[in-house]
Protein backbone atom coordinates (compact mmCIF):
# COMPACT_ATOMS: atom_id res chain seq x y z
CA UNK A 1 0.00 0.00 0.00
CA UNK A 2 1.69 3.06 -1.28
CA UNK A 3 1.76 5.97 1.34
CA UNK A 4 1.05 9.34 0.41
CA UNK A 5 3.05 12.26 1.90
CA UNK A 6 1.62 14.47 4.55
CA UNK A 7 0.12 17.52 3.61
CA UNK A 8 2.45 20.08 4.20
CA UNK A 9 5.02 18.15 2.08
CA UNK A 10 2.49 18.44 -1.04
CA UNK A 11 2.34 22.21 -0.21
CA UNK A 12 5.69 22.67 -0.10
CA UNK A 13 6.20 20.87 -3.15
CA UNK A 14 3.58 23.19 -4.80
CA UNK A 15 4.88 26.52 -3.33
CA UNK A 16 8.23 25.39 -4.99
CA UNK A 17 6.95 25.06 -8.50
CA UNK A 18 5.58 28.23 -8.70
CA UNK A 19 8.01 30.92 -8.72
CA UNK A 20 9.74 28.81 -11.43
CA UNK A 21 6.25 29.25 -13.61
CA UNK A 22 5.95 32.89 -12.61
CA UNK A 23 9.84 33.23 -13.97
CA UNK A 24 9.11 31.94 -17.08
CA UNK A 25 5.85 34.14 -18.17
CA UNK A 26 7.76 36.84 -16.88
CA UNK A 27 10.88 35.46 -19.09
CA UNK A 28 8.21 34.79 -22.35
CA UNK A 29 6.83 38.69 -21.72
CA UNK A 30 10.26 39.73 -21.78
CA UNK A 31 11.11 38.18 -25.14
CA UNK A 32 7.66 39.41 -26.75
CA UNK A 33 8.66 43.26 -25.40
CA UNK A 34 11.86 42.74 -27.13
CA UNK A 35 10.66 41.70 -29.98
CA UNK A 36 8.20 43.91 -30.64
CA UNK A 37 10.81 46.82 -29.60
CA UNK A 38 12.97 45.45 -32.13
CA UNK A 39 10.40 45.43 -34.72
CA UNK A 40 9.61 48.93 -34.01
CA UNK A 41 12.84 50.48 -34.34
CA UNK A 42 13.15 48.63 -37.68
CA UNK A 43 10.21 50.02 -38.84
CA UNK A 44 11.26 53.56 -37.44
CA UNK A 45 14.18 53.49 -39.38
CA UNK A 46 12.99 52.29 -42.92
CA UNK A 47 10.43 55.20 -42.83
CA UNK A 48 12.82 57.77 -41.45
CA UNK A 49 15.32 56.26 -44.92
CA UNK A 50 12.60 56.48 -47.12
CA UNK A 51 11.59 59.85 -46.48
CA UNK A 52 15.31 60.66 -46.45
CA UNK A 53 15.19 59.38 -50.02
CA UNK A 54 12.48 61.04 -51.27
CA UNK A 55 12.87 64.23 -49.20
CA UNK A 56 11.11 65.95 -51.92
CA UNK A 57 7.70 64.25 -50.90
CA UNK A 58 7.94 66.14 -47.65
CA UNK A 59 8.11 69.35 -49.18
CA UNK A 60 5.34 69.01 -51.17
CA UNK A 61 3.51 67.86 -47.69
CA UNK A 62 4.76 70.84 -45.81
CA UNK A 63 3.37 73.46 -48.92
CA UNK A 64 0.22 71.52 -48.37
CA UNK A 65 0.06 71.93 -45.39
CA UNK A 66 0.62 75.56 -45.34
CA UNK A 67 -1.96 76.32 -47.63
CA UNK A 68 -4.27 74.17 -46.15
CA UNK A 69 -4.09 76.27 -43.40
CA UNK A 70 -4.06 79.28 -44.83
CA UNK A 71 -7.47 78.36 -46.52
CA UNK A 72 -8.66 77.21 -43.03
CA UNK A 73 -7.56 80.76 -40.98
CA UNK A 74 -8.73 82.51 -44.29
CA UNK A 75 -12.85 80.78 -44.07
CA UNK A 76 -12.24 81.36 -39.87
CA UNK A 77 -12.05 84.94 -40.43
CA UNK A 78 -14.03 85.39 -43.06
CA UNK A 79 -17.12 83.47 -40.71
CA UNK A 80 -16.12 85.13 -38.09
CA UNK A 81 -16.67 88.77 -39.55
CA UNK A 82 -19.90 87.53 -40.97
CA UNK A 83 -21.14 86.26 -37.85
CA UNK A 84 -20.38 89.92 -36.47
CA UNK A 85 -22.24 91.57 -39.11
CA UNK A 86 -25.63 89.48 -38.65
CA UNK A 87 -24.83 90.25 -34.80
CA UNK A 88 -25.02 93.87 -36.00
CA UNK A 89 -27.90 93.49 -38.01
CA UNK A 90 -30.08 91.41 -35.36
CA UNK A 91 -33.59 93.35 -34.79
CA UNK A 92 -36.52 91.74 -33.26
CA UNK A 93 -40.15 92.65 -33.72
CA UNK A 94 -42.65 92.43 -30.12
CA UNK A 95 -44.02 90.12 -32.06
CA UNK A 96 -41.47 87.98 -32.49
CA UNK A 97 -40.74 88.20 -28.49
CA UNK A 98 -43.71 87.87 -27.64
CA UNK A 99 -44.14 84.31 -29.61
CA UNK A 100 -40.81 83.27 -27.94
CA UNK A 101 -40.63 80.33 -24.86
CA UNK A 102 -39.10 81.80 -21.89
CA UNK A 103 -35.97 80.27 -22.19
CA UNK A 104 -35.69 81.09 -26.09
CA UNK A 105 -36.77 85.30 -24.68
CA UNK A 106 -33.29 84.80 -22.41
CA UNK A 107 -31.27 83.66 -25.68
CA UNK A 108 -32.74 86.17 -27.52
CA UNK A 109 -31.93 88.62 -24.83
CA UNK A 110 -28.41 87.66 -24.58
CA UNK A 111 -27.97 88.08 -28.70
CA UNK A 112 -28.82 91.61 -27.96
CA UNK A 113 -26.48 92.04 -25.51
CA UNK A 114 -24.04 90.60 -28.10
CA UNK A 115 -24.91 92.73 -30.85
CA UNK A 116 -24.31 95.94 -28.99
CA UNK A 117 -20.91 95.11 -28.07
CA UNK A 118 -21.02 92.34 -24.91
CA UNK A 119 -18.78 89.48 -26.76
CA UNK A 120 -18.70 87.48 -23.16
CA UNK A 121 -22.60 88.19 -22.74
CA UNK A 122 -24.21 84.50 -21.33
CA UNK A 123 -27.30 82.97 -20.53
CA UNK A 124 -26.98 81.63 -17.31
CA UNK A 125 -31.04 81.32 -16.44
CA UNK A 126 -32.21 78.10 -14.85
CA UNK A 127 -32.51 76.71 -11.79
CA UNK A 128 -30.58 78.11 -9.15
CA UNK A 129 -29.59 81.32 -11.03
CA UNK A 130 -30.27 83.36 -8.10
CA UNK A 131 -31.96 85.54 -10.07
CA UNK A 132 -29.85 86.06 -12.88
CA UNK A 133 -30.63 85.07 -16.70
CA UNK A 134 -28.15 86.82 -18.57
CA UNK A 135 -24.45 88.21 -17.54
CA UNK A 136 -22.37 89.91 -19.90
CA UNK A 137 -19.63 92.96 -19.69
CA UNK A 138 -20.25 96.00 -21.46
CA UNK A 139 -17.05 97.57 -23.51
CA UNK A 140 -16.84 99.90 -20.80
CA UNK A 141 -15.91 97.27 -17.82
CA UNK A 142 -19.40 97.78 -16.19
CA UNK A 143 -20.82 94.30 -15.25
CA UNK A 144 -24.36 93.64 -15.99
CA UNK A 145 -26.96 90.90 -14.47
CA UNK A 146 -30.13 90.82 -16.83
CA UNK A 147 -33.74 88.84 -15.33
CA UNK A 148 -36.13 88.04 -17.55
CA UNK A 149 -39.72 87.88 -16.96
CA UNK A 150 -41.61 86.44 -20.63
CA UNK A 151 -45.24 87.14 -20.78
CA UNK A 152 -46.90 85.15 -23.29
CA UNK A 153 -49.55 87.36 -23.78
CA UNK A 154 -47.30 90.76 -23.97
CA UNK A 155 -48.93 93.52 -22.51
CA UNK A 156 -52.07 91.58 -21.37
CA UNK A 157 -49.95 89.06 -19.04
CA UNK A 158 -49.31 88.92 -15.09
CA UNK A 159 -47.02 92.14 -14.55
CA UNK A 160 -44.08 92.28 -12.46
CA UNK A 161 -44.27 93.23 -9.26
CA UNK A 162 -42.24 94.37 -6.16
CA UNK A 163 -41.98 90.56 -4.88
CA UNK A 164 -39.87 89.89 -8.59
CA UNK A 165 -37.74 93.23 -8.11
CA UNK A 166 -36.85 92.38 -4.59
CA UNK A 167 -35.36 88.77 -5.56
CA UNK A 168 -33.35 90.43 -8.40
CA UNK A 169 -32.28 93.26 -5.85
CA UNK A 170 -31.02 91.02 -3.16
CA UNK A 171 -28.76 88.71 -5.72
CA UNK A 172 -27.80 91.14 -8.59
CA UNK A 173 -24.98 92.99 -6.77
CA UNK A 174 -24.22 91.07 -3.40
CA UNK A 175 -24.09 87.57 -5.32
CA UNK A 176 -23.51 88.54 -8.93
CA UNK A 177 -21.32 91.62 -7.79
CA UNK A 178 -23.08 93.31 -10.85
CA UNK A 179 -22.54 97.19 -11.97
CA UNK A 180 -25.98 97.45 -13.80
CA UNK A 181 -28.88 95.26 -12.30
CA UNK A 182 -31.81 95.23 -15.15
CA UNK A 183 -35.25 93.96 -15.61
CA UNK A 184 -36.08 92.79 -19.06
CA UNK A 185 -39.86 91.63 -19.72
CA UNK A 186 -42.14 92.19 -22.68
CA UNK A 187 -45.01 93.08 -20.20
CA UNK A 188 -46.04 95.31 -18.19
CA UNK A 189 -44.15 96.30 -14.60
CA UNK A 190 -46.54 97.80 -11.74
CA UNK A 191 -46.40 101.21 -10.42
CA UNK A 192 -44.85 99.96 -7.13
CA UNK A 193 -42.46 97.86 -8.77
CA UNK A 194 -41.30 100.98 -10.01
CA UNK A 195 -40.98 102.93 -7.31
CA UNK A 196 -39.07 100.04 -5.93
CA UNK A 197 -36.70 99.75 -8.87
CA UNK A 198 -35.98 103.66 -8.60
CA UNK A 199 -35.27 103.82 -5.21
CA UNK A 200 -32.75 100.40 -5.19
CA UNK A 201 -30.91 101.59 -8.36
CA UNK A 202 -32.20 98.63 -10.73
CA UNK A 203 -32.87 99.57 -14.45
CA UNK A 204 -36.20 98.44 -15.93
CA UNK A 205 -36.94 97.53 -19.42
CA UNK A 206 -41.07 97.18 -20.10
CA UNK A 207 -42.17 96.30 -22.80
CA UNK A 208 -42.14 100.16 -24.58
CA UNK A 209 -38.15 100.23 -24.12
CA UNK A 210 -37.44 96.71 -25.12
CA UNK A 211 -39.55 97.49 -28.78
CA UNK A 212 -36.94 99.86 -29.13
CA UNK A 213 -33.73 98.68 -27.99
CA UNK A 214 -34.48 95.11 -29.96
CA UNK A 215 -35.81 96.99 -33.06
CA UNK A 216 -33.12 99.64 -33.51
CA UNK A 217 -29.44 99.93 -33.47
CA UNK A 218 -28.15 101.95 -30.11
CA UNK A 219 -27.37 100.02 -27.31
CA UNK A 220 -29.01 99.44 -24.26
CA UNK A 221 -26.62 101.69 -21.95
CA UNK A 222 -27.68 104.39 -24.40
CA UNK A 223 -31.53 104.25 -23.74
CA UNK A 224 -31.02 103.85 -19.99
CA UNK A 225 -30.48 107.08 -17.70
CA UNK A 226 -28.47 107.07 -14.06
CA UNK A 227 -26.08 104.13 -15.55
CA UNK A 228 -22.92 103.98 -13.11
CA UNK A 229 -19.43 105.68 -14.68
CA UNK A 230 -17.17 103.29 -16.53
CA UNK A 231 -14.85 100.84 -15.13
CA UNK A 232 -12.43 101.63 -18.00
CA UNK A 233 -11.72 103.73 -21.31
CA UNK A 234 -14.48 102.63 -24.22
CA UNK A 235 -13.39 99.84 -27.02
CA UNK A 236 -16.13 101.12 -29.30
CA UNK A 237 -14.99 103.22 -32.49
Amino acid sequence: MTRRPPARRRSARRSARRPGRRRQQQDAQFVVLAVVAVVAVSVVVMVVNWLLAHWWLLLIAAVVAVLGGMAWWQQRAQRAQWERARARALRYGLAQLDALSHRQFEHAVRDLMRRDGCTDAVQVGGQGDLGADVKATDPLGRRWVLQCKHRRHGERGAPVGTPDLQVLNGTGRPVHQADVVVMVTNGRITQPGRTFAHQQRLHLVDRRLLASWAAGSRPLWELLAALPPPRRPSSLP
